[in-house]
């Protein structure tokens, strides 16, 4: 079976604000404020928890790599007990999706979030039951970019790996599909629209109504 994989932050929904504001609530905690701002750093925090954590403590002095690992199980705490105020899937989204599903392929999703958070959000958000898997970053031994967090996405989903593609906004999100052998289609309407058209993936998207003909065009 043809299988399309999403990634879920910065592709399917936008967490910026809600990552963010979990992010700064551990520099509030440290008495250093908020170190991040939800519009300028949105791209940091798409880029995860981690990320977030080495920008904020590289804006001021005295911190570092073990201050960002004590951090990192703060975050995922905060950001658990308030996973979506913020967030919102992007705009058709769920339409590209049930549009793939009615023209036969299976759908799932490949996220470097933990898969309990991802799940909880998927969930909060009322479309879990419209993806045929969920791979996170801890169900297996490796994550993105490794091949495998992607071909068992596939798998989950009822798929074909070597019929399959993968819908992303990252540099992560290209490599796995490099590392994998499988076309990528990368979205531009997140933060960063240079940086994506850069990564050279076999199709751009610039709204999701447009993601079902080049899916076609991809992998049949």
């Amino acid at each position: 079976m043809r299988t399309v994989i999403f990634d879920l932050d910065g592709t399917l929904a936008d967490t910026s604000g809600d990552l963010i504001a979990a992010a700064n609530s551990c520099f509030r905690g440290l008495g250093l404020g908020d170190l991040l701002d939800p519009l300028t750093d949105a791209a940091t925090a798409l880029r995860g928890g981690r990320a977030m954590l080495n920008l904020g403590f590289s804006r001021v002095v005295g911190f570092g790599q073990a201050d960002v690992d004590a951090q990192y199980p703060v975050l995922l705490k905060a950001y658990a007990a308030d996973i979506d105020t913020h967030t919102a899937l992007y705009p058709g989204a769920m339409d590209a999706v049930a549009k793939l599903k009615s023209d036969g392929y299976r759908i799932g999703i490949a996220t470097n979030k933990p898969e309990r958070l991802a799940e909880a959000l998927m969930q909060s958000l009322g479309v879990r039951g419209a993806f045929g898997s969920l791979i996170g970053a801890d169900t297996l031994p490796v994550r993105k970019p490794d091949p495998e967090h992607h071909f068992e996405a596939v798998r989950r989903a009822g798929g074909d790996p070597k019929q399959s593609l993968l819908v992303g906004d990252t540099a992560t999100d290209r490599n796995t599909s490099r590392n994998a052998g499988v076309p990528s289609v990368l979205v531009t309407f997140g933060p960063g629209r240079d940086d994506v058209l850069a990564l050279d993936p076999e199709a751009t998207i610039d709204s999701f109504d447009q993601l079902p003909g080049v899916v076609s065009r991809l992998i049949g």
